[in-house]
């Protein structure tokens, strides 16, 4: 059944609520078993099924009175991908690779849509990625490419905000993918049967204001869905609730010419996807989260 969700946080505790155009309705409240965030569902494969009549009859708030939490509270792995649209390899100077490149994020450098992301005091090079991410439904290890989307809960939007100087320290990208608070999730997650095979054929961009930074076609990615769950379940064991972003498409700031555009304390950056939602930012100094 073709579900559309959202965590987040009102008077009464946080809870996931089913959405229907403006309107969204408390699931968590129909039913102990779903849970503040979407690991009950996951968990319980038929339970938002069960609940649709319950859903149907009960009283809806609007979604503008919802604040967005992560759709999974305690991810116990954020992999993401790097380098998977060609015109962003190229604007970057990288050598097409021949394999995904992969890196990890913690937990304190994800939040959810909505909560600032935090431009840190000892850098202003703060980037944007637009990006596809997967949350995985189902425990798998040396999943096959035929059988990857069975593995798929749900897709969301993320915005895998980048230190680009602290990201080139080294040959390895962590310092700069993981600053606190630079990783903006959400804020609703789609179901499969809503979108595309494996998501793809959906536009995406990312904006501030009326300036577009980057426009692209997740039909663009150079491994798809299928081909990054494959890979990756070669050599980690996929678990319920694990996020997986899906790389950036050209027209990041560090890119640009002739002088790289990075986000500014004060504006707000909005990351969409087709048929998934706005992933919407507002972007703080260190010093003022702080405070």
């Amino acid at each position: 059944m073709e579900m559309k969700f959202l965590v987040g946080e009102t008077s009464d505790g946080t809870s996931v609520f089913v959405v229907n155009g403006d309107k969204a309705v408390n699931i968590s409240a129909l039913d102990p078993a779903v849970g503040p965030d979407l690991m009950g569902l996951i968990a319980n494969p038929g339970l938002s099924d069960a609940l649709s009549d319950k859903i149907a009859a009960a009283s809806a708030v609007p979604v503008a009175s919802v604040t967005p939490a992560l759709p999974i509270a305690d991810p116990g792995s954020i992999i993401c991908m790097g380098l998977n649209y060609t015109d962003h390899i190229k604007e970057g100077g990288y050598d097409i690779p021949e394999y995904p490149t992969l890196f990890m994020r913690r937990g304190n450098s994800i939040m959810a849509a909505g909560k600032p992301m935090v431009r840190p005091d000892c850098s202003e090079q703060l980037d944007y990625e637009a990006e596809l991410m997967v949350i995985v439904g189902k425990r798998g290890r040396h999943i096959a490419e035929e059988d990857a989307l069975d593995y798929v809960f749900g897709y969301t939007v993320f915005n895998d905000g980048s230190l680009r100087d602290y990201q080139r320290k080294t040959l390895q990208w962590t310092p700069g993918k993981n600053f606190d608070n630079t990783g903006a999730i959400g804020p609703f997650t789609v179901t499969p049967d809503d979108l595309p095979d494996g998501a793809s054929g959906l536009r995406i961009e990312s904006r501030v204001g009326d300036e577009i930074l980057q426009s692209s076609n997740t039909a663009n990615m150079i491994w798809g869905v299928r081909q990054v769950i494959a890979t990756i379940s070669e050599f980690a064991t996929l678990e319920p609730g694990d996020l997986i972003a899906l790389g950036t498409p050209p027209g990041v700031g560090h890119a640009k010419k002739p002088n790289p555009r990075w986000l500014k304390p004060g504006e707000t950056v909005d990351v969409e996807i087709e048929g998934i939602g706005i992933c919407s930012t507002p972007v703080i100094d260190e010093q003022d989260a702080a405070a």
